[in-house]
């Protein structure tokens, strides 16, 4: 599966984006979808992720009730919306994709398959 992220850009604070992630090479109708981000000098950090069906959510804490994770099979493509964005929210964002059977969603290492990254930057 190859994955490309995009959407990422410059927003102030208490903007909104939305990220893209386009699939190509095999239908993610089978997959776990899931956004990480990577901030300076930070590790990789889960930010939300959608069963391969798209009736399970799982998010962050930190992004609960601000940013919401959905998916169109259809399209082959899992989106990010994000709203009230925060300085904080400032990384590098990454879509994942792994096998439906995986035992948790918030496990990086889990995700075989990774985009190339889009950058987000919120201004205070």
């Amino acid at each position: 599966v190859q994955l490309q992220a995009s959407g990422g850009g410059l927003v102030q604070a208490g903007g909104s984006l939305r990220l893209s992630c386009a699939a190509s090479g095999r239908t993610i109708s089978n997959y776990i979808m899931g956004w990480f981000r990577q901030a300076p000098g930070k590790e990789r950090e889960f930010v939300a992720a959608i069963s391969w069906s798209g009736d399970s959510t799982n998010y962050a804490d930190s992004v609960k009730g601000r940013f919401s994770i959905s998916r169109d099979n259809a399209k082959n493509t899992v989106y990010l919306q994000m709203n009230s964005l925060k300085p904080e929210d400032t990384a590098v964002y990454y879509c994942a994709a792994a096998w439906r059977t995986i035992a948790t969603m918030r496990n990086a290492p889990a995700y075989p398959y990774w985009g190339q990254g889009t950058l987000v930057t919120v201004s205070s």
